[in-house]
């Protein structure tokens, strides 16, 4: 059994205030595999406090030396990468390959990012060329609560530190207590890289109780949270008296736009990046929409490849997905399994149970169900595992009107070789992000949504934008 109760404050691990023990589940077992203490309001304290004592020295380390610390901390990350791959794996299910590339590689990846666009960041520019007395500072927010999920712990944790870090801003950040043993790691890599004291904090504890003292806490300038929607709209209430900046990253009910003419890949590809990490990405393409001409090609050309879908143990070695990251997550996905066979959906692959073979642990059956119309509760609620609901249209219309007909607006796709109809549906679109015919996003393009998935964008120079305040002024003396 893994034991990790302290918490990183300061600079230097250090015991709860009053131990409250968790024990972290293998959902692959079903089984505990480690142990930490949950916070409480004092070490939240504390904690906030060493990041408000560091921020006047941070934020007046040059630029150059703030990235210095980032590479530093991306060297110990690739050097420590196996260890982080084995702490996903067991503590929220990701298989070991899985893990190992796009799981760990998303910190890499995202750190990387921020080194290149702090370099070339404008953190201090005249307002215009023929103003040289009228200045724009960009400035750190100040003291940063970041609090992240299980799904995909170390994209979040980095998008958040790492860009942090280079606008200058001290942090506290709070990890899902499903996942907590990367962001544990994560803080040993930081220590190891050698930030200040107080620069970077870590408490671990639950939404209810360290996640609301972090959002409504006086000395914090500002929260960073990816999660639900509800949990979204609950620090949104926590942080109103304080008027603090809140950045969220919420849910997503993504539409995939699929037309006759679209490349021969398009189906299988849209099914498979559903079922990646067993479904619990919130940009997952979750509603597929069939053009009618291609409709009954494309179901079973889904059913297909869902069927061909393995699902394993996580610790084996290969391309499966594994097991969902708990009994209550493995619960609602039966349950909405369940709603979309009473609600008249055909079901086509999966269903109801574990795969079979698989008699313990968190393991969902890949699943599509088709004929599924607008209204019913699968085609509207994120289910945030490996279940795809495919839906037909016969117009352009009405595909953008079913496809915008949700509180969600993080990520839509379009599969079509019509150049100005992608082009077209693309600004149509309401989300804060569209992917074409299976090309993903560019290095430093920011990640974000509009309406209920959230406000602000992470990623690249968007990303550094959010942790920094605009300081217009006048009359810069020449030097």
């Amino acid at each position: 059994m893994i034991e990790k109760r302290q918490f990183y404050i300061d600079g230097q691990w250090v015991d709860p205030a009053t131990p409250h023990d968790h024990a972290v589940i293998n959902p692959a077992t079903e089984e505990p595999c480690a142990v930490i203490s949950l916070g409480d309001q004092a070490d939240t304290d504390a904690a906030v406090a060493a990041a408000k004592a560091a921020l006047p020295g941070w934020m007046a380390t040059p630029v150059a030396e703030r990235i210095g610390y980032v590479e530093k901390l991306l060297e110990v990350y690739k050097a420590r990468a196996e260890e982080m791959a084995q702490a996903m794996t067991l503590e929220m299910g990701a298989p070991i390959s899985l893990s190992r590339s796009d799981q760990v590689g998303a910190g890499t990846f995202h750190l990387t990012n921020f080194i290149r666009a702090a370099k070339e960041f404008p953190f201090e520019h005249s307002l215009r060329e023929d103003l040289p007395a009228h200045r724009i500072i960009h400035e750190a927010v100040g003291v940063a609560a970041l609090i992240t999920p299980w799904n995909w712990p170390m994209n979040q944790v980095t998008l958040k530190v790492g860009a942090a870090a280079v606008a200058g801003c001290t942090m506290v950040l709070k990890p899902s207590e499903e996942s907590p043993l990367d962001a544990i790691l994560f803080a040993e890599m930081m220590h190891e890289a050698g930030f200040p004291k107080g620069v970077f904090n870590l408490v671990n504890g639950d939404g209810a109780g360290v996640g609301t003292q972090l959002s409504s806490h006086v000395d914090v300038d500002m929260v960073s949270f990816t999660g639900s929607t509800r949990a979204g709209r609950a620090i949104s209430k926590a942080a109103a008296d304080t008027l603090k900046r809140v950045h969220l990253e919420l849910g997503g009910k993504g539409a995939n736009l699929v037309f006759a003419d679209a490349d021969p890949e398009a189906v299988t590809r849209g099914v498979l990046h559903m079922m990646e990490n067993s479904g619990q990405s919130c940009n997952a393409p979750s509603r597929m929409m069939v053009e009618a001409p291609f409709y009954d090609t494309a179901v079973e050309q889904a059913a297909q490849a869902a069927a061909a879908v393995k699902v394993a143990d996580p610790q084996q070695e290969g391309d499966h997905i594994g097991p969902v990251v708990n009994a209550v997550q493995w619960g609602k996905i039966q349950d909405l399994i369940q709603k979309g066979i009473d609600e008249g959906a055909r079901l086509v692959a999966g269903g109801l149970g574990r795969p079979e073979g698989l008699n313990k642990g968190f393991y969902v059956r890949p699943t599509v169900f088709a004929d599924v119309t607008p209204e019913m509760t699968i085609a509207r609620e994120e289910i945030f595992g490996p279940v795809l609901s495919v839906m037909k249209f016969d117009t352009e219309e009405e595909a953008v009107r079913v496809a915008n007909d949700t509180p969600y607006g993080l990520t839509n796709y379009v599969q079509s070789t019509d150049a100005a109809r992608v082009n077209r549906l693309t600004r149509q679109l309401r989300s804060g992000m569209v992917q074409n015919n299976g090309t993903g996003r560019a290095a430093g393009a920011p990640f974000g949504g509009m309406k209920q998935s959230g406000n602000g964008r992470e990623g690249g120079s968007f990303g550094i934008l959010d942790f920094l305040e605009v300081k217009s002024v006048s009359g810069w003396a020449a030097e």
